[in-house]
């Protein structure tokens, strides 16, 4: 997950909207959301070299989404998958300040990630890169993408309007959530980071929606935690930026 936009509100109707992009090598694979065999409750896509996951809802309303910290040269590699920071808190549907406070006591086996964490009533933040221990999130309009929590990145700048103007739509269809981050435009490069990757890879990765060759959006998703009710939606693309399917589940 590289670029995702979030609304989190514990005493409202809806305590988690929230919109992502997956972005990574098309080389690698992985399965498009759904219901895992092994754990039931837990609907998520799945990394296949991994066997970790980017982002995941369970029955009973837990969340969690990644994304990695661009820092080039990383300082280690890490021993263990960042996709398992995600799939470990749903499979256990952990009280957040406590999960994260876990995987700080840890965090130097993994390579630089963001994580949020979260259930109806909390939704907590952690990065092994970027804060120095976990933080619990106010009712709010939140973005990640490769650097820390609201970062003002051009796109993600621009991924928290295009949230927040779809939630003050009168009835906004989840239907239409997903597609909030399809955006293909680059910016200048006096507007860009310089995160170490050269200014071609700054200038391909600075668009919401990236399409190449080799790397690019893999998956949109758009998640709505209700009172009493979960949507989920999630296209998955080509490396032409072309939609393979559309998978939704209401539950």
């Amino acid at each position: 997950m590289c670029l995702l936009s979030f609304h989190f509100d514990p005493n409202s109707a809806t305590p988690l909207t929230l919109v992502a992009n997956r972005d990574e090598f098309h080389q690698r694979p992985a399965a498009p959301a759904h219901f895992w065999p092994q754990y039931p409750h837990i609907l998520a896509g799945k990394d296949l070299s991994g066997g970790g996951t980017w982002l995941g809802v369970t029955k009973r309303g837990f969340f969690a989404a990644l994304t990695n910290v661009r820092q080039l040269p990383a300082p280690y590699q890490g021993s263990i998958s960042r996709g398992n920071l995600v799939l470990d808190f749903l499979i256990q549907e952990a009280d957040p300040q406590t999960y994260l406070m876990g995987i700080q006591a840890k965090a130097d086996l993994y390579d630089g990630f963001n994580l949020v964490v979260g259930n109806r009533e909390s939704c907590w933040f952690y990065s092994n890169r970027q804060t120095q221990s976990p933080m619990a999130l106010s009712a709010g309009l939140y973005g990640l993408s490769n650097a820390s929590l609201d970062t003002p990145w051009p796109k993600l700048e621009a991924a928290k309007d295009s949230l927040q103007t779809w939630l003050y739509q009168p009835n906004p269809q989840i239907e239409l959530l997903h597609t909030l981050l399809k955006d293909r435009n680059t910016y200048p490069q006096p507007l860009l980071p310089d995160t170490g990757i050269g200014e071609p890879w700054e200038t391909l990765l600075s668009s919401a929606f990236i399409v190449s060759d080799n790397y690019g959006t893999r998956a949109s998703t758009g998640l709505i935690i209700g009172n009493d009710n979960i949507q989920f939606q999630e296209a998955s693309y080509d490396c032409n930026g072309e939609t393979l399917q559309l998978e939704t589940f209401n539950f």
